[in-house]
């Protein structure tokens, strides 16, 4: 067995973000208003979508324009979003939290979920290849994709639709073990150190996470994660059938042919509690008793996703009658959730979500369409070397530009994130951008504006 691999703990596909859940209206000189368009280019997953959705006004309009490496990302946020957007007639809103932190963050989930994510993905593929020019739902439009990117979308709803238990055929092939996936990548990452993960889970978390002020992050929890995949564990059920909106392809070389290897191949070391579980506005979920935290990430995570879900739920396009919340909380008998629609999602007022090419983000200047057309651009960590001097045509004159660092990125030492975010503020440069100075130090996202001619 080999010393390890320390740089492939981060992974080769981004299921989740590598920073909280920002309002990207107010991040910036101004809080944004009016009809707002946002670029967002490989977040990989809907948080920032769902914050700043929370944060438009009523009579505001936001139009989210997103931009993935990969086809098996765009497919996953689709279906949060569908999540998301599952009305209260059909899920509660406690229900629908739980089922969403159950998909986004676990790599195991339990048999009515499962039954719950293969609706979604029939419907999700019904939408995709038979809406050519007009999008079924405002919030999942995928009519800008080219037809092999909704082919390959197709795919993936299709490979998640079958039954995990149905025999292999050439068409579907054989199912995952998700555990041996997972305890593969663990064993490749810790390589001589794999019998001593116990200690090398409690390293990371209390030398690494704990000190970047992430105390939050219960042990107890973080530990089941790093050995299982299982994030969030709030009632009490079987988590073991395989989370298929986890797995993708990775192509290796062997014997000099390239192998497509179907596995778990995402981040097994800085945990999904990041995107959700480590900020709140609500600080009693970060009080503290004799040092110790008195709530965990996986509390701070369902009570953010829960009112994220109420801010959408207020911004629902129909007239519903008005109930308390309680009455709001158990879903009306007479809708079933297996006869739920893309049409019976919530539609939400001035708001919509659409999803480009990939690679396309090099053609946007040449299109009149996008010319100084965005009002803010975000780039994660993984796609910053995607930021050149054209992004200056696509941005609007006041425009603010968001670049995820390195921060939670564990397996970087602490010079090496320090010389991305050197790194950061070079390319910005280059692209005529220039830092902005509120005098906050945020060592987890670098914020830039135009630089004045």
């Amino acid at each position: 067995m080999s010393a390890g691999r320390a740089s492939e703990g981060a992974g080769c596909i981004t299921w989740w973000g590598f920073s909280p859940a920002r309002d990207l209206l107010r991040t910036g000189p101004v809080r944004l208003e009016g009809e707002v368009n946002v670029l967002l280019v490989g977040s990989g997953d809907p948080r920032h979508i769902l914050k700043t959705i929370a944060g438009v006004q009523n009579e505001e309009s936001l139009h989210v324009w997103v931009i993935e490496n990969s086809m098996e990302e765009v497919a996953r946020q689709l279906l949060l979003l569908y999540l998301a957007l599952m009305p209260q007639e059909s899920m509660g809103n406690n229900e629908k939290t739980e089922v969403f932190l159950e998909v986004f963050g676990n790599s195991e989930i339990r048999s009515q979920t499962e039954e719950t994510l293969r609706h979604a993905a029939s419907q999700l593929s019904v939408s995709v290849t038979e809406t050519l020019e007009t999008p079924t739902h405002s919030c999942l439009n995928t009519t800008f994709l080219k037809f092999k990117e909704r082919d390959e979308l197709a795919r993936i709803f299709k490979l998640w639709i079958q039954p995990q238990s149905s025999a292999s055929s050439s068409e579907c092939p054989a199912p995952i073990i998700m555990s041996k996936a997972w305890d593969y990548r663990v064993r490749q990452h810790l390589g001589t150190r794999y019998n001593a993960k116990r200690g090398c889970f409690d390293w990371d978390l209390s030398m690494k996470l704990h000190e970047k002020g992430c105390g939050v992050i219960n042990k107890q929890q973080y530990v089941r994660w790093r050995e299982r995949g299982l994030a969030f564990e709030m009632r009490e059920g079987v988590y073991q059938i395989t989370n298929p909106s986890l797995l993708s392809s990775r192509v290796f070389s062997q014997k000099g042919d390239k192998v497509a290897v179907r596995g778990y191949w995402g981040d097994i070391v800085s945990s999904p509690y990041l995107s959700f579980g480590i900020e709140t506005d609500d600080k009693s979920l970060l009080k503290t008793q004799n040092g110790q935290h008195v709530k965990t990430a996986q509390d701070v995570s369902f009570a953010n996703v829960q009112a994220l879900f109420w801010s959408l739920s207020s911004r629902r396009g129909c007239t519903t009658t008005s109930q308390s919340d309680t009455e709001a909380e158990k879903p009306s008998p007479q809708t079933d959730r297996k006869s739920v629609t893309i049409n019976d999602l919530m539609h939400l007022n001035g708001i919509s979500v659409t999803f480009l090419p990939m690679g396309s983000l090099h053609k946007l200047p040449e299109k009149q369409k996008y010319s100084h057309f965005f009002n803010t651009i975000y780039f994660s960590a993984s796609c910053v070397h995607q930021l050149g001097p054209t992004i200056r045509q696509i941005a609007a004159p006041d425009a603010v530009l968001v670049v995820e660092l390195a921060k939670y990125i564990l397996d970087l030492s602490k010079e090496q994130e320090a010389g991305f975010a050197k790194k950061v503020v070079s390319i910005a440069l280059q692209a005529e951008f220039e830092p902005w100075q509120d005098g906050k130090r945020d060592d987890v996202h670098a914020v830039f504006i135009p630089q004045k001619k």
